[in-house]
């Protein structure tokens, strides 16, 4: 393919016909075969949608296991007309295109690698032109909204628009929990430049209170301004939309949307490597056990995603730790399906375009592995083609 074809206005023109053929398709392939183009999940939103808009609650409908937020932007759904039925799917669509163009905006930015125009569009064509992640989002999975949500926050930090980033990362959190992972990598890159801290060798102050102002001066220049204006507007976003979404929809809320997830149980359409013994637990449901599997699988995601990779490269290169931190959060999840994959996919991108990875073929061929055959990825699973019902 000639280089000339790497212009914005042929590569977003692309992108966007991908999508609009793909939205055209699924409304044929709804229409005139039993098996649908429509994801279920959209049907969760949609109906959820409907209740909203008759004053009642999202949560009237069952397996709705998100934010009222959602069921909020998606009202025009419940509008009569199969445009508006398709308002979400358009939506989510648009998203995808968003996030590439800040993955392109990203790329050219010094931190994010410096790049000509026409190399950042051939690292961003892997987002843009990329038919899964199209298909995803035009069958209606929520997952490309979140996806320009989190490429944003990315650009926020690296442009060091520390209370954006904050408000992206509160309202990212509410609307699906995981990218909480991410606050511990950006917390972490934001330090201060170096200070000296010595003491004069001929201080005549007492050796432990020296240790003590040390330690206390160490903690004050930990929480600097960067630090404390992200920690303060992405807590006052999360907490903001959690009471007003309390007020509002009480119990239900916190059960359906937080807490639901910490016992949840879903075999079905899972790669997840927990996935046979979930099956085998929800099989007995009567099995009482002190030891409760769906509980305990978060010790060591949180405990590798959150804490040791921040920890090990924040500091380095942030977009590439946010990559392995939604890998390794994905991979040790209890519920994992193919829409899940646009949570690390679109940070793909900063790890192919990384100088180590330029020139290499396998960085186009090992990401696609997940996408060509996901059923490798329960080679012990009891029900390798399981239903898409709930």
């Amino acid at each position: 393919m000639s280089s000339s074809y790497f212009t914005p206005t042929r590569v977003f023109s692309g992108a966007i016909a991908l999508r609009v053929i793909f939205l055209f398709y699924g409304l044929l392939q709804d229409a005139y075969s039993p098996v649908k183009y429509t994801d279920i999940d959209y049907m969760v939103f949609t109906d959820a949608a409907r209740y909203v808009s008759q004053g009642l609650s999202p949560y009237e409908r069952e397996t709705y296991r998100y934010t009222p937020l959602l069921a909020w932007i998606l009202i025009p759904t419940s509008w009569p007309g199969t445009f508006w039925f398709s308002f979400g799917k358009l939506l989510f669509a648009i998203s995808d295109v968003v996030a590439g163009w800040l993955i392109f905006i990203i790329l050219q930015a010094p931190e994010g690698g410096a790049m000509t125009a026409e190399r950042a569009l051939k690292y961003a064509s892997v987002w843009l032109l990329n038919p899964m992640v199209a298909t995803i989002s035009t069958r209606g999975s929520s997952e490309g909204l979140l996806a320009v949500m989190v490429v944003a926050l990315l650009w926020a930090v690296i442009r060091r628009r520390i209370a954006l980033a904050g408000i992206l990362l509160g309202l990212s959190v509410h609307l699906k929990i995981y990218p909480f992972i991410y606050g511990a990598s950006i917390i972490w890159s934001l330090e201060s430049p170096h200070t000296s801290t010595a003491v004069h060798k001929h201080s005549s102050t007492p050796t432990d209170t020296i240790e003590q102002l040390s330690s206390i001066k160490r903690i004050l220049k930990f929480f600097n301004r960067s630090r404390t204006i992200l920690i303060t507007s992405s807590l006052t976003t999360f907490i903001s939309l959690i009471l007003l979404m309390y007020a509002i929809y009480s119990k239900p809320f916190l059960q359906h949307t937080f807490l639901y997830h910490l016992t949840r149980i879903d075999h079905r359409h899972n790669f997840s490597p927990y996935n046979t013994l979930l099956h085998l637990s929800s099989a007995a449901p009567d099995n009482v056990s002190s030891l409760k599997l769906e509980s305990m699988a978060f010790i060591p995601q949180i405990a590798i995603s959150a804490v040791l990779i921040p920890i090990a490269l924040s500091k380095r290169d942030l977009a590439g730790t946010m990559l392995a931190q939604t890998f390794a959060f994905v991979a040790f999840n209890k519920v994992c399906t193919s829409q899940v994959r646009l949570q690390f996919s679109c940070y793909e991108v900063f790890l192919l375009s990384h100088a180590l990875f330029r020139n290499c073929v396998l960085h186009c061929f090992l990401p696609r592995l997940f996408e060509c055959n996901p059923g490798g990825w329960q080679p012990c699973n009891p029900t390798p083609f399981p239903s898409r019902k709930k």
